[in-house]
């Protein structure tokens, strides 16, 4: 699914289960070592599929290690971005001189908790939430809301290593092209970006491909 939403340039992997890993690298094994077993196996699972992009791409295959808020460590010259959520693990990965940065977000295909929006939405984006769901009924539109803000997240952070709070970007969907785009709205450092979402097989998946 992820694939479909990226550009050529971008390997991507994906995985349904967790049947079909590689042994972790003993300083990735290190970071897990105290993790409950649900933790290990999504964590295996997403540097296997990490570790298969790379291979696709023809680039090393190293520990992926973990920086601040646990941000994947990826070797020089490349960007990438991996996600989780049950039943559903991906990795995708891109050299830098074809893709600046990267963001990807997998969600159950269900509406968010309640409250849950109200924590991560603008009032803007409640009420574009509220239309889109009369409109165009049948995507969650607060989850969707939820993982764009996370994509864009992930692509931001590598470009400033700012952190970005969920009040600090507006997402805008186009459901005519399954698109979103989203202003980060921090002072000084606002920027576009530009983004794609589908959903299927109970998930609900959004990407974002920051282009040189």
């Amino acid at each position: 699914m992820i694939g479909q939403l990226l550009p050529p340039a971008v390997a991507a992997v994906e995985a349904y289960d967790d049947s079909d890993v590689e042994p972790l690298h003993p300083q990735e094994a290190a970071l897990v070592a105290r993790a409950v077993d649900k933790r290990w196996r999504e964590f295996t699972t997403a540097r296997t599929c990490a570790r298969r992009a790379l291979r696709a791409l023809g680039l090393p295959t190293g520990p992926i290690l973990t920086g601040e808020r646990g941000a994947p460590l990826w070797p020089g010259g490349v960007t990438g971005s991996l996600t989780h959520c049950a039943g559903y693990r991906a990795a995708v990965v891109a050299r830098q001189e074809d893709v600046r940065s990267l963001g990807i977000d997998a969600e159950p295909d269900a509406p968010l908790p309640d409250g849950v929006l109200d924590a991560v939405a603008l009032p803007e984006e409640q009420a574009m939430v509220r239309r889109l769901t009369g409109r165009h009924p049948g995507p969650p539109w607060d989850r969707l809301l939820f993982s764009a803000k996370e994509s864009v997240y992930k692509a931001w952070y590598p470009l400033t290593g700012i952190f970005l709070g969920f009040d600090e970007a507006r997402v805008v969907f186009h459901p005519a092209d399954g698109s979103f785009t989203a202003r980060v709205l921090v002072p000084g450092r606002g920027r576009d970006f530009d983004g794609r979402y589908r959903t299927g097989s109970g998930l609900v998946v959004t990407a974002v491909a920051v282009k040189n």
